[in-house]
């Protein structure tokens, strides 16, 4: 039977039917194309055994004046220096108390009451407390002495920690008198919480029909127990009551007006309230005729809570880091690895500094610090389109006189910033609908803005990535490129991103560079792994645009993080717990991986008579193969008669490698027998230290008549 070559045109294309894309590939895992060709993915390995607590989702390479090998990582809960391997907490401290904390036990349990006025402090907070005595028992002085993470919070006064013993009944002291407390600052979420728009909140409503009472005390911001004058019909747990501004979830009463309440409920702030105000029903029992409305209806979440997310640079050998909608903090590099980042606001000389800010980044031609979404200059309020900077070649420097070039500028369009991505040339900002080119101009005015493109959107504050000449970004329905102008870019993958896509997660998209390879990928989170369907909610996909070959291929890998390769020899993701060196090898640290590539259906003429295939004739090679003398990849031909059928007639065989001098040699052929109107060839592998690269198979295929 005469040999046909198969020739597939590169890239994956998804936007058309498997049918009218023949000769064409429509479906992968861990490959890539070079010069046309698909061939394995590189594999990973750990940077270092040592782990982090949180999820990763920034990381930011730099070295010190002295040649130390710095990688920034920022996690959910924590903010880590790697260094030789080792990953240091810089986290910032919030708070610092003396002799003000004692403890109680209880026999037979692990948790431990920590009573500390006004700690301020929140669920998952870390603390760490010295100077503390042993409370007799099980529960030692050095137990007592280290940082631990608050499993609950009880009131404005008591919280809970685990400790790693079961207390006894001697365990009955309060660890002294002169216990200190070090507070890091608050933790943030893993997951982004989505508002509920009009309806949400309490803006405009009405309590016509309410039951009202009133508090019998002053509340602060914390306190849960509140006293009221008559909790008749408010004392079923899930009610909702209002006081002023705030909703409180009452989780139980008492006979004597004393409800138990979660603070700041459906997205509210907790605040203070006087004695005497007004508590309305505002969700509740058959009592009320008609609980508070505000429009549409008291909703479930009054804002978007955010994912935290760390934005970072380097003013020289130092670090500047900020957690979103946080304050700026500065790690001297000087001082070394064991000491935290500090406020800007508390470093020596600072003034006017920002105290709130979505993004810190450092102009790398002009030296000033710039913050976006920050508080507007002379106040403590957040404005979300608000951009300010420093003084020339200064952290500490904000005051805005004739005597320096601090400053400020407010974005005329969109809602809020988003993210800032620097250039050779400019700053690209993003707000939620439009985008802007600022540039250093010097002068009175020092930067200048000017908008560059409307309607367009962008995924999240990480999804946009600059490589040497290129900005490229995703939307929250389309790919973007910037090269002087913005234009949409064309996605031959566009469907299978955007239809399987978790879009209440879309902040966990993060855009990264592999530029040995001249790839752009985004890492994002898909609707088949959302919490909604049994998954976990966070990032398990990628998608590729190599912008050399302008081709797209994707796959599955759950990476929160990525940093192309410079400094160090390998780009670095981040995992669960670990952080992965890539591109080197061909493993998933030290164990298999699958990859694989599928074509479209092929077919004689316009499929009207039906093929006998009976052999495959491969054409790829193993070279660089490591730790397996004979690599293996399988080819697999898939028939059907019809477009709308599944495949049957599945066959499949194992090209090997047989020889590799004087030039590799491999299996010569493959004895494969499908018979049906189409088929399509698969390629994969799932051995260990195996690389495949594919070329121009051949098949002996002939027709096979009409029935």
């Amino acid at each position: 039977m005469p040999l046909t070559k198969l020739q597939f045109k590169p890239g994956i294309n998804r936007e058309v039917t498997k049918y009218s894309n023949e000769g064409g590939w429509v479906d992968c895992d861990k490959i890539r194309f070079r010069f046309g060709y698909p061939e394995k993915f590189g594999g990973w390995e750990k940077l270092t055994s040592n782990t982090y607590q949180g999820t990763a989702r920034r990381l930011h390479n730099w070295l010190a004046l002295d040649g130390s090998n710095y990688l920034g990582v920022g996690t959910h809960l924590k903010y880590y220096i790697e260094e030789g391997g080792t990953f240091n907490d810089i986290t910032p401290i919030r708070a610092s108390t003396t002799n003000s904390t004692t403890f109680s036990a209880t026999n037979g349990s692990a948790n431990v009451t920590v009573t500390e006025t006004n700690h301020g402090a929140a669920e998952s907070d870390f603390v760490t407390f010295s100077s503390a005595v042993s409370l007799g028992g099980n529960v030692t002085a050095t137990i007592l002495n280290a940082e631990h993470q608050i499993v609950s919070v009880t009131d404005g006064n008591n919280y809970v920690i685990t400790v790693s013993v079961t207390a006894n009944s001697s365990d009955s002291g309060n660890g002294g008198s002169a216990t200190d407390a070090v507070y890091q600052i608050s933790v943030g979420l893993n997951s982004q919480v989505g508002g509920t728009g009009w309806g949400s909140s309490t803006w405009g409503g009405t309590t016509a029909n309410a039951l009202t009472t009133t508090l019998a005390e002053a509340l602060d911001n914390s306190e849960t127990a509140i006293d009221v004058t008559d909790e008749t019909g408010m004392n079923t747990a899930n009610d909702v009551i209002l006081v002023g501004e705030e909703l409180m979830l009452v989780s139980a009463t008492t006979d004597d007006n004393t409800m138990t309440v979660t603070r700041g409920h459906s997205g509210t702030t907790a605040t203070t309230h006087d004695n005497g105000a007004n508590v309305r029903l505002a969700v509740g029992n058959t009592l009320s005729t008609d609980d508070f409305i505000a429009w549409g209806a008291a909703g479930i979440l009054a804002t978007a809570t955010e994912l935290r997310v760390w934005s970072h640079d380097n003013f020289g050998e130092d670090l500047l880091v900020n957690p979103r909608d946080g304050a700026i903090y500065f790690w001297d590099r000087t001082n070394g690895l064991s000491t935290r980042a500090v406020e800007l606001g508390d470093l020596a000389g600072a003034t006017n500094t920002p105290t709130i800010a979505k993004q810190v980044l450092v102009s790398d031609i002009d030296r000033h610090v710039l913050c976006f979404g920050t508080n507007t200059y002379g106040t403590t309020v957040q404005d979300p389109l608000m951009i300010r900077w420093s003084n020339q070649e200064s952290v500490t420097n904000w005051t805005i006189s004739s005597d320096t070039t601090a400053g400020s500028l407010r974005l005329g369009s969109g809602s809020e910033f988003v993210q800032a991505v620097e250039t050779k040339r400019e700053i690209l900002v993003y707000t939620d609908t439009s985008l802007h080119s600022m540039r250093f101009i010097g002068g009175d005015f020092v930067f200048g803005i000017q908008q560059i493109a409307s309607n367009i959107t962008i995924a999240g504050p990480k999804a946009a990535v600059a490589t040497e000449d290129f900005v490229f970004w995703m939307g929250r329905d389309n790919f973007y490129v910037y090269a002087g102008g913005t234009q949409t870019l064309p996605c031959t993958v566009k469907d299978k991103v955007f239809l399987d896509f978790n879009e209440s997660q879309r902040d966990k998209v993060f855009a990264g560079v592999n530029s040995e390879f001249g790839e752009v990928i985004w890492f994002y989170p898909s609707e088949s792994n959302s919490l909604n369907n049994g998954g976990t909610g966070d990032i398990d996909r990628y998608v590729i645009y190599n912008y050399i070959q302008k081709i797209w291929y994707f796959g599955s890998l759950a990476r929160t993080a990525w940093l192309d390769r410079g400094i160090r020899s390998f780009p670095i993701a981040a995992g669960t717990s670990y952080l992965y060196n890539h591109e080197t090898g061909f493993d998933d640290d030290g164990s298999a991986m699958t990859s694989f590539i599928e074509s479209s259906p092929i077919d004689i003429g316009d499929g009207e008579k039906f093929s006998l295939v009976q052999k495959v004739i491969p054409d790829l090679t193993f070279e660089g193969s490591v730790n397996q003398s004979t690599p293996a990849a399988n080819f697999t031909l898939k028939a059907r008669n019809e477009p709308g059928e599944d495949y049957g007639n599945t066959s499949a065989g194992t090209a090997t490698r047989t020889a590799t001098s004087p030039v590799e040699l491999f299996t010569n052929q493959l004895d494969l027998r499908v018979r049906g109107r189409s088929f399509a060839l698969r390629v994969d592998s799932d051995a260990t230290g195996m690389k495949w690269k594919l070329g121009s198979p051949r098949v002996s295929i002939r027709p096979d008549g009409r029935r």
